[in-house]
């Protein structure tokens, strides 16, 4: 099995072209803000379909945290939309190994649906409110981490701070 390639670049996730697109979802899985509402809005009704879909029938109760499912990437410049779900950071419990989950399980999907590359925004670190600087390290490791024959793994960053703080993480 190849090395897994990771790059870091600042950017609009749904703009990014991949095999699968990852969305740090709602467990509603119909949409919100951030990246969530902004891959729905980008893709088009076909992703929200799906998503009905899958309340009606498989996930009644929605998506559970640090579990993922995939969707058609309707208008993205991806073939899937995979959704996660991150946990709401808390001081009292840590919930690191489901945020890992999150990027490792994502990765299990992309690679059963036949993906060689995915983009992955930091999950958790928005509304959700992890601290940036270990929502990164649980990327690096939930990526890292995974088994999986997903080829190229694009980190994408909000900003250049973000960026930044990934790719010295990295080293």
């Amino acid at each position: 099995m190849p090395a897994m390639g990771i790059d870091v670049v600042v950017g609009d996730i749904t703009t990014v072209a991949v095999d699968a697109i990852v969305n740090a979802a709602n467990s509603s899985l119909l949409g919100g803000g951030g990246v969530d509402g902004a891959i729905h809005r980008a893709g088009g009704p076909s992703i929200l379909d799906e998503c009905r879909l899958l309340r009606e029938t498989t996930l009644p109760s929605g998506l559970e945290p640090g579990a993922a499912v995939a969707t058609t990437a309707g208008n993205l410049p991806a073939r899937w939309v995979i959704h996660t779900v991150g946990p709401v950071y808390s001081t009292r419990d840590d919930r690191s190994a489901v945020l890992r989950a999150c990027y490792s399980r994502s990765l299990r999907l992309a690679d059963a649906l036949g993906a060689g590359s995915i983009a992955f925004p930091l999950i958790s670190s928005g509304a959700y409110g992890w601290p940036l600087d270990d929502a990164v390290h649980q990327q690096i490791r939930g990526v890292k981490d995974a088994d999986c024959a997903v080829e190229l793994v694009t980190l994408v960053a909000f900003s250049a701070d973000i960026a930044e703080l990934t790719r010295r993480a990295l080293r």
